[in-house]
């Protein structure tokens, strides 16, 4: 059995902000028809369902998010879990717009609802599926940045980001953490969104830098064709799925 959690805030007024994208990402996954429509429980909405043959429940914890861990941790003792039976979804400021890591342990970072679920569990042997809202480039901006909507340039990346998160969530469910890795970066692009807000190649005023005259030039690069047949079909099938 697995328990994968989605943090964020409760209530319409923070639906949109960055800091709920582990709640966004929780109700794509539960469109899959295997998953119960939302329930209460542990303080929380919850969805059961299966991944690949693994009952699943979802979860996200409506304590706001200082007090993620509450929710997550009664879940964990009612399902007598182990730490590695447990995904936490978060926002991760450290990684770029659209970008996903995928650790087991370490530091919290300052994510206040990470640091309430290493206290509730008493360890920090969960796994965290880190998705990337960028920086605003100053700690002093940092909350109401978070709890700030995305803006509307973001959602060339973010929907794309969502959607490729839950349609790869089997990997995620096998243990396959690299996998999961490696599938959302192809479904989503290589390259970072340079007009998304908090990227590394935007601006103070959130607008994309402009690129030189040569880069300009340069236009976008060839696309590559991948093999629907032969050797490097069947390799890149058995090594990335059918999908």
């Amino acid at each position: 059995m697995l328990l994968i959690a989605g943090l964020g805030n409760p209530g319409s007024r923070y639906a949109g902000n960055r800091h709920n994208i582990g709640f966004m990402a929780l109700d794509e996954i539960v469109r899959d028809p295997a998953f119960s429509p939302w329930s209460k429980k542990f303080s929380a909405d919850i969805s059961e369902g299966q991944i690949g043959g693994e009952k699943v429940v979802l979860l996200k914890p409506q304590t706001f998010m200082n007090e993620s861990g509450r929710s997550v941790g009664d879940a964990a003792r009612f399902f007598k879990l182990e730490p590695s039976q447990i995904v936490v979804i978060h926002d991760e400021l450290d990684l770029p717009p659209g970008k996903l890591r995928v650790k087991t342990g370490g530091g919290n970072g300052g994510h206040n609802g990470l640091r309430s679920i290493d206290a509730h569990l008493g360890t920090k042997d969960y796994r965290r599926v880190r998705m990337g809202i960028g920086h605003p480039g100053n700690k002093d901006a940092v909350s109401p940045y978070v709890l700030s909507d995305f803006a509307k340039v973001d959602r060339e990346w973010l929907e794309p980001f969502i959607e490729a998160v839950a349609h790869h969530v089997d990997s995620l469910a096998k243990g396959e953490d690299a996998m999961f890795m490696n599938k959302v970066s192809l479904a989503t692009g290589s390259n970072e969104p340079s007009g998304a807000k908090g990227s590394a190649a935007t601006g103070a005023a959130g607008t994309a830098k402009a690129r030189s005259h040569i880069r300009q030039a340069r236009g976008a690069p060839p696309q590559v064709k991948v093999p629907e047949k032969g050797p490097m079909a069947d390799m890149l099938k058995r090594l990335f799925g059918k999908d």
